[in-house]
């Protein structure tokens, strides 16, 4: 019989459980696995702090066309984060400000709004870059918000440096040195992960808190968005308790067609990804970043609805 790396594993540690017993096995395989890289993810145990679902909206998912109104209809539905885009952020600043004055909303992550890319070939746009997401972390600063996403490079940007290992060295450097000056102003920047469709560098979760860890800063920090992960995650649990520590901030959509949660009904189930959430014990936000086939209002009530009954059910 030839003896593949598969088969060879599953002699041995079928082996091992019925040497031991099944219940010494358990606690041998529990007792290997580290906790720092993850904390501490036994249920109800470890997270230092207990889970909470804080849902957030990007400005463009509210229902309303001002500002007040779409900030009045998230009030109303416990929606408690707020998510607005980062190209022309510093001008407004002191609009968002004023407007979040006596709520119970804070500003959650800053979605991109950077121009270039930072594995460009080019120098002047790799620069571009880093000067106009320096202009953003400032105003995210300002604002409290929790970091500003930021992907590494999008499949049409080109010309792009190799998926190689001296790239992965540029990006840690590169991402010190913007992580080092989000921290200086309260925030972080936040790695995104995205499918393949629309990037080839960064597609998992694991990916991005690996080089989180790497870097080494406070200042970086990765996400998961539960669209992208449909299509390159095996488990939504396990993509989030990999990034542990690192997990900065969640984006959520329906699993199908990236609409409102719940408009691809069985599709939009959550629960999974929730319990890795409360593993970890994320205290972040959940944000939409969804579009929408029907009623904006109706479905955005539903949607909310939907996450918080999912989330119990974790």
């Amino acid at each position: 019989m030839t003896l593949n790396r598969r088969n060879f594993l599953r002699t041995s540690l079928s082996g091992a459980a019925i040497t031991l017993g099944a219940p010494a096995f358990a606690a041998c395989v529990s007792k290997a696995a580290p906790d720092e890289s993850a904390g501490n993810i036994k249920k109800g145990q470890g997270a230092k702090n207990k889970a909470v679902l804080n849902i957030s909206f990007q400005e463009g998912v509210a229902p309303g066309k001002t500002l007040k109104e779409k900030l009045d209809f998230m009030e109303k539905n416990g929606v408690v984060g707020f998510e607005p885009g980062g190209n022309g952020l510093g001008a407004r600043v002191s609009e968002i400000k004023n407007a979040l004055k006596g709520r119970n909303i804070k500003v959650s992550a800053i979605c991109a709004g950077f121009k270039g890319f930072i594995l460009s070939t080019d120098p002047a746009i790799r620069k571009q870059c880093m000067d106009t997401m320096k202009e953003i972390i400032t105003a995210a600063g300002e604002l409290g918000s929790v970091g500003v996403i930021i992907v590494p490079a999008f499949n049409a940007q080109v010309p792009v440096m190799p998926h190689t290992m001296e790239t992965r060295n540029f990006l840690c450097e590169q991402f010190n040195e913007m992580g080092t000056f989000a921290a200086e102003h309260g925030t972080s920047v936040i790695f995104e992960p995205l499918n393949r469709k629309e990037c080839f560098y960064m597609r998992q979760v694991a990916d991005a808190a690996s080089v989180c860890r790497d870097i080494n800063n406070p200042g970086v920090r990765c996400m998961g968005d539960f669209w992208h992960m449909t299509w390159e995650e095996t488990s939504d649990m396990g993509a989030f308790i990999s990034a542990g520590k690192y997990l900065q901030h969640v984006h959520i959509a329906s699993r199908k067609r990236r609409s409102m949660p719940g408009e691809d009904g069985v599709a939009d189930n959550y629960v999974e990804g929730f319990k890795g959430l409360k593993m970890i014990g994320y205290q972040k936000f959940v944000s939409f970043e969804c579009g929408c086939q029907g009623d904006r209002e109706t479905l955005a009530v539903a949607a909310v609805k939907l996450l918080r009954k999912q989330w119990e059910e974790a």
